[in-house]
């Protein structure tokens, strides 16, 4: 197997922009709130993955404290 292939075969499927996606999906949904810490998150995403996720999480400088509406980018309202 080549270097290559193994550091494919370690990457995560979960991208900071896989995890926003996720996240904006369950606030649409009203599962969870925009005001709910990133981690509520954990009961949604499988625990063999949220190892990935909380070290993708860290490396753009989340906490798993900071806000869901830290995280996914801010509603926008049109004029009425």
């Amino acid at each position: 197997m080549s270097i290559q292939a193994v550091s494919s075969l370690q990457e995560s499927r979960y991208s900071i922009d896989v995890i926003k996606e996720e996240a904006r999906q369950l606030v649409s949904k009203g599962v969870v709130s925009r005001q709910q810490p990133i981690y509520i998150l954990c009961q949604y995403i499988p625990a063999r993955e949220w190892l990935d996720v909380e070290c993708e999480l860290e490396r753009c400088d989340y906490l798993l404290r900071d806000r869901l509406s830290d995280l996914i980018s801010p509603e926008s309202w049109s004029d009425d």
